[in-house]
């Protein structure tokens, strides 16, 4: 059963751009670690993880045009990011701590009666199904953005911006002294101007001091440089339990996107039966295109098993 903790302050800024009728409440998941957790709407929970480096605030605009009746959309911050507790080593950052964290939410919902549908981005993608592949028996549909589900191939090269991630000194001063990536999040996007003005100041704001922004880099440097890295068996998981899904499953995708955009082939042939639209947005497909992504969650909604 859930036991609700007060949230943190936030600004006002910040809440009044939140959705509609919301409530936030923080969850204690272990390790002395604490996330906080948005949530609009009754019914059908709908599971939505973001990545990085952004925070639950990245489906306001999706739950605005879904939260009902019907629908009861939850949208936790990942440890580290947005408003949940901030852990300051580097290494605390592993897949399987993110998908413990994130299980342990999952657990204290109380959803065994009615399950749910995930929705998952960026690194939510894998954090998601990986703390599923334990409780697979919730998931009655999903909704893919943007992520990567499924360990890279054996002779892969990982990008350019995960090669500077692990350059000793400089990579820290640069996520770290000068804020990178959350504040050029615009850079990403088909449309700059969706990321800009107060709703770029909202992704800056939670990692805005040099002790509580250590996320970033360590959200990067957990993503696969070889097929020796820690995540590759996580993300083996993730694989394993996508592809034996045959419930409803929709794909939205930018293909804008600089940093994923050319992965969709290889999340199609995790999910083949999926339907999959494809559009012109970046990688915060969520800030372009959030009438798609709420009609996808409808129909999975109106499909589920």
């Amino acid at each position: 059963m859930i036991r609700p903790l007060p949230p943190p302050d936030m600004p006002f800024w910040i809440g009044r751009m939140l959705p509609k009728n919301h409530i936030r409440y923080v969850i204690d998941v272990g390790d002395q670690q604490q996330m906080h957790v948005m949530e609009a709407g009754q019914g059908l929970p709908v599971l939505m993880v973001h990545g990085n480096p952004t925070w639950g605030f990245l489906y306001r605009r999706i739950m605005d045009r879904i939260a009902g009746d019907q629908i009861r959309c939850i949208a936790p911050d990942l440890i580290g990011l947005g408003f949940s507790s901030k852990p300051r080593s580097i290494q605390s950052h592993t897949l399987e701590n993110h998908a413990r964290w994130l299980g342990a939410l999952i657990d204290q919902l109380d959803l065994d009666q009615d399950g749910l549908i995930f929705v998952g981005q960026d690194w939510g993608g894998p954090i998601g199904l990986r703390a599923l592949a334990e409780r697979s028996h919730l998931i009655k549909g999903m909704v893919i953005l943007n992520t990567a589900i499924a360990p890279p191939n054996p002779d892969f090269k990982p990008t350019a911006f995960h090669r500077f991630s692990r350059m000793p000194v400089i990579s820290d001063i640069i996520f770290r002294v000068l804020g990178f990536p959350q504040n050029i999040l615009h850079k990403t996007q088909k449309n700059p101007d969706s990321i800009s003005g107060n709703i770029a100041r909202a992704y800056q704001y939670p990692l805005r001091k040099f002790r509580e922004n250590v996320a970033p880099l360590a959200l990067a440097r957990m993503v696969p440089d070889g097929m020796g890295h820690p995540s590759v068996i996580g993300l083996e998981k993730c694989r394993a339990l996508a592809k034996s899904f045959t419930g409803p499953c929709e794909i939205v995708w930018g293909t804008k996107d600089p940093i994923l955009g050319r992965a969709l082939k290889r999340v199609r042939a995790v999910l083949p039966h999926a339907r999959v639209t494809e559009t012109a947005a970046g990688h915060f497909i969520q800030e372009e295109k959030p009438d798609l992504i709420a009609e996808a969650v409808k129909r999975v909604v109106q499909q589920r098993e």
